[in-house]
């Protein structure tokens, strides 16, 4: 059967403003390529009528999958059991059940090739990973034993890729190595060159203010400034270290692709004042497309028919146009 690649979609945490988003992405525009929600059809249903969205459902057999012929004229869904608790230590246990099923069942269709577009809903990180793992990227590279992968916040005018991601600020000096560096910058290089087409321009920070230390022993010369001419070597366009407080001057920033950053907000506090919610989350390595809107459930707006959908709409055209 040939499925005309379709988009799978997990929605994530149940308790989260994923399907407002969703439902106007939908509305809003047009795409070619097949959905398949994989999520609680109680929760869809009840999630539509709160919002007014009424486009054909069509519910699929999972262990049916291949028979079907999936078009972008309905949307498709494949059940995932839930129950709603009243107790909260069982209703925790129970989110963590769907959550991970969910995911499980996008990851076998994933690996079965029946599809190389996979798009998750935020997730309530504290409560499904235990502190197992510091996010979705790393879940999802461990299941598929990536080793080598990394976060892209993508936007077409300039993205970021931070180094070390949901990891304590005391514990990033420690992990930044030349052989990371070189590693992330490897990363980015094919990936833009596969699935973008071009050899991006890569701007590096340093690790501390001004690329300067007080400290005998300064990361930004011996090992930041050591994996950039490295890198330089190996034929890649990459230029650093540049002070993490001026790189995303106008100037400055016209000048690149993108920028890696050394950790987490160093990066992605400036991409999204400058973007606010136009860019989404791609996880660069793995072997398939994996993108996210770029925040989380929002439990606070849940109900509330304000949150702005254009990560998420940004999203879905990536894939769509792939």
């Amino acid at each position: 059967m040939k499925n005309n690649n379709p988009v799978l979609i997990v929605p994530g945490d149940p308790n989260s403003v994923f399907f407002e988003i969703f439902f106007k992405s939908i509305k809003k525009n047009k795409f070619r390529s097949p959905i398949i929600l994989i999520c609680n059809i109680g929760v869809f249903k009840k999630e539509a009528k709160r919002f007014k969205f009424k486009k054909k459902l069509r519910i699929l057999n999972f262990e049916k999958i291949k028979d079907y012929k999936i078009s972008n004229k309905e949307i498709n869904l494949i059940n995932i059991n839930f129950r709603n608790f009243s107790n909260k230590k069982k209703l925790e246990e129970s989110k963590r059940k769907y959550v991970k099923t969910s995911f499980n069942t996008a990851f076998k269709l994933l690996k079965n090739k029946f599809s190389y577009k996979f798009l998750n809903g935020p997730i309530n990180k504290s409560l499904f990973f235990n502190k197992k793992y510091l996010g979705v990227t790393e879940y999802i590279s461990d299941y598929f034993n990536k080793k080598k992968t990394g976060m892209l916040i993508y936007n077409k005018k300039l993205s970021v890729c931070p180094i070390t991601t949901h990891l304590p600020i005391k514990l990033v000096s420690h992990r930044i190595t030349k052989k990371l560096i070189l590693e992330k910058i490897t990363i980015i290089d094919n990936f833009y060159k596969k699935n973008l087409k071009f050899k991006p321009k890569i701007g590096v920070t340093g690790l501390n203010p001004h690329c300067e230390s007080i400290l005998k022993f300064n990361e930004d010369n011996e090992i930041v400034l050591s994996a950039i001419k490295r890198a330089s070597k190996k034929n890649f366009n990459v230029k650093g270290p540049f002070s993490a407080d001026t790189i995303f001057l106008k100037s400055n920033r016209k000048k690149f692709d993108i920028i890696l950053g050394m950790y987490h907000d160093q990066v992605l506090t400036p991409i999204k004042t400058l973007f606010e919610y136009d860019a989404f989350n791609i996880t660069m390595g793995l072997p398939f497309l994996r993108v996210s809107p770029d925040h989380g459930p929002n439990i606070k707006m849940i109900g509330k028919n304000k949150s702005n959908p254009l990560s998420l709409i940004k999203a879905l055209e990536f894939l769509d146009k792939k």
